[in-house]
């Protein structure tokens, strides 16, 4: 269709000058991409939810923000890219500089990884809250830290998934066997929502677990944790060691708890993110 035939000559005149206004103002916007986006300016500190591997912000920390909004707190929970630690702590670093005002950064699992490494040597976070999560220190791999203790089940329920990296060399995906997902996950949620959660895992890069840990922020900045001690992907035991090591302020133990303590007990995992929030005034 030939809109020169269509329109009048005065309006596709108009129509071309619009178009180029338009492009004006997106131009103009590009290059002056602001530093600062989120923070609301209250007197609350911003709250970070990190999600970990197969899984996305939705499914793992919904109820937490809910709750956390109805305390007026701002919240962000960004979408981790799973790509391994170094490219996925990078991105998160990005993140954090974008957010005006003190941070409490929160990890679930593999976003404890994330936060350790993101968070290092940014006066802004002042809080580190681990849920059922990876606490590495500097120069370790979650692979030596998940066989530090037995009772992970997830290793044996993994599929392996080939992938092409940018470079051309091969990459291997992580995904949870559909037919273990619950048991190894999310035991204590019911099954019509581990099976939508399922459905819909995030592909888990393998590097994630051959990255070494460049940087361990709770050197620096006071952390607070909670075991799930019914987990079957991280070992409680491993929970607690890491912690310790950590010099948590607090440990909070939620009993018979899955890894996906954030989904099914929202209410006690935002009470510990208030309590590392109201720590930091």
């Amino acid at each position: 269709m030939n809109l020169r035939r269509i329109l009048r000559p005065s309006a596709w005149i108009a129509t071309a000058g619009a178009a180029v206004a338009v492009a004006g103002v997106l131009a103009s916007t590009a290059s002056a991409a602001p530093t600062h986006h989120f923070g609301w300016g209250k007197d609350k500190p911003t709250v970070v939810l990190v999600h970990g591997g197969f899984a996305d912000a939705t499914n793992s920390w919904n109820g937490v923000v809910k709750r956390l909004q109805d305390e007026g707190y701002p919240v962000m929970a960004p979408a981790n890219p799973l790509r391994g630690l170094a490219t996925d702590s990078a991105y998160l670093a990005s993140v954090l500089d974008s957010i005006e005002g003190p941070i409490v950064l929160v990890g679930h699992s593999y976003g404890g990884a994330v936060i350790t490494n993101a968070a290092a040597n940014d006066p802004d976070v002042k809080a580190l809250v681990y849920i059922a999560a990876f606490v590495p220190d500097k120069g370790e791999t979650l692979g030596e830290l998940i066989g530090k203790y037995p009772g992970s089940e997830i290793q044996a329920a993994l599929n392996h998934v080939p992938f092409p990296n940018p470079d051309g060399s091969t990459g291997t995906d992580l995904y949870i066997q559909a037919d273990k997902f619950r048991a190894v996950f999310a035991a204590d949620l019911p099954e019509s929502t581990t099976t939508v959660m399922s459905a819909t895992q995030r592909p888990f890069s393998a590097q994630s677990f051959a990255d070494p840990t460049q940087a361990a922020a709770w050197h620096t900045i006071p952390s607070w944790g909670l075991v799930a001690t019914a987990d079957k992907a991280i070992p409680a035991e491993l929970e607690r060691f890491e912690y310790e090591r950590a010099g948590a302020r607090k440990v909070v133990e939620v009993s018979g708890a899955s890894h996906s303590v954030m989904a099914s007990q929202p209410g006690v995992v935002t009470k510990l993110i208030v309590e590392a929030a109201n720590a930091t005034d």
